[in-house]
């Protein structure tokens, strides 16, 4: 079966990850869109672009998810994101806030409904995967943007599946959240202080204990979900739970 995956920030980290796994099977082509890129390999296609440019990407977004090859399976993975500023709120700069949100959120649901709109008739498999977060559950100090967009992206994944049951669309959506990996987003986290960030003490002792896994630990586990569709009916995923 001939896979093509579309994959947002495939430059590093977990989107790199994803990625690299789906480039071992041959007859997969990975389309990475990100700022820049650092995979090189012949079924690699970089596309160079700033996601939290929303208004480039609404008019961009159709044109980035389509393909004139022949293709028996579509997969759209929403890694892109960011942490933003870790600080409590009243210390956060404005700026960053509307980033967060347009690269959290924005980005990922002009990209769904783009590709849902594209392929709504393709008759092959078609997928997509938000990367979610614990955070988008939980309440942490610190992280107001970022636990709230990934809480927004697992609302709108919901929204999208339920729009898809309703609409026999054919589609399969999940927002998976993959635990706590070793990327530069956890260096981030490591050096903010207890000002900013009180659990900074309990990340790096993750790191200490060698508690983090690896991005290619992470993406068998996705790679999972994705190759067994028959055990994994819910939308909303953790592959700490796989």
């Amino acid at each position: 079966m001939r896979k093509l995956f579309f994959i947002t920030g495939s430059s590093k980290g977990i989107g790199k990850g994803l990625a690299e796994y789906a480039l071992q099977d041959e007859n997969n082509h990975v389309i990475g869109i990100s700022r820049t890129h650092s995979i090189d390999h012949p079924n690699y296609t970089g596309i160079s672009i700033d996601l939290s440019d929303v208004k480039k990407l609404e008019k961009e977004a159709e044109e980035l998810l389509t393909t004139d090859k022949d293709f028996d399976s579509m997969v759209l993975i929403n890694n892109a994101g960011t942490l933003g500023d870790v600080k409590h709120l009243g210390k956060i700069d404005a700026a960053s806030i509307t980033h967060l949100f347009n690269l959290n959120v924005t980005a990922p649901i002009l990209l769904m409904n783009a590709f849902m709109k594209i392929y709504r008739d393709f008759e092959g498999d078609k997928t997509i995967i938000n990367i979610s977060s614990g955070a988008g559950k939980n309440a942490v100090d610190g992280w107001s943007g970022y636990c709230a967009s990934k809480a927004a992206l697992d609302m709108a994944t919901e929204v999208a599946a339920k729009e898809n049951k309703l609409d026999n669309g054919r589609f399969r959506i999940h927002a998976i959240a993959p635990g706590v990996v070793d990327t530069e987003m956890q260096t981030q986290i490591r050096s903010t202080n207890e000002q900013d960030f009180s659990g900074v003490n309990r990340f790096k002792s993750l790191k200490e204990d060698q508690q983090l896994s690896s991005e290619k630990e992470v993406a068998e586990k996705y790679f999972q979900i994705l190759n067994h569709p028959e055990k994994y009916q819910e939308v909303i995923l953790d592959v700490r739970n796989i």
